[in-house]
């Protein structure tokens, strides 16, 4: 009997730690805390990105991007660099679109680096995605058909709002180191 509550224990504990965030935020630093946030709402949304986040080598974190259009549109969102889990920089996110839409919406958004080298190159700094670039909505088991890209994944989980959209755009961004 003491070895099974052991393992349910322990198996428990397990769990749990998959669900937590990865690094410890600043409590003083409101970006740490709020990135912390969507990274345990990801988790929640699709508990299997949690590969992503064993395997990466970093990823960045843009915990609020708010998107708004009528015809001409655009996002604009500031994250975290995140590597080993430590902050290893800010960033920020910038997009136009052109096409249908109308309305606006709040999201998060994930860029996922594969190896060194993708992160390298976003870490350079003017790192631009483009139209065919597509971003996989967090829903559950979204993750598991989903793959690195030119070395990068991106995932959203809207936060609120409606937005209607038939657009083409890119985005880009810059990284600034933290020291």
């Amino acid at each position: 009997m003491r070895k099974l509550v052991t393992f349910f224990t322990g198996l428990a504990l397990v769990c749990m730690a998959t669900t937590t965030v990865a690094f410890e935020p600043d409590p003083n630093d409101e970006s740490q805390l709020s990135a912390a946030k969507a990274i345990l709402d990801i988790k929640k949304a699709d508990p299997g990105i949690q590969s992503f986040f064993d395997d990466a080598a970093g990823f960045a974190v843009f915990p609020s991007v708010g998107k708004a259009g009528i015809g001409i549109g655009g996002a604009l969102g500031d994250g975290l660099v995140i590597v080993d889990d430590d902050v290893v920089g800010k960033t920020s996110l910038t997009q136009l679109t052109i096409g249908f839409q109308l309305g606006g919406q709040v999201y998060s958004e994930f860029i996922f680096f594969k190896d060194k080298t993708a992160l390298e190159q976003f870490k350079r700094g003017n790192y631009e995605l483009g139209a065919q670039a597509s971003a996989v909505a967090a829903t559950a088991g979204a993750s598991a058909d989903t793959n690195y890209d030119k070395g990068v994944a991106v995932f959203t989980v809207t936060g609120g709002g409606l937005m209607y959209e038939a657009t083409v755009g890119g985005q880009k961004f810059t990284y600034e180191a933290v020291k």
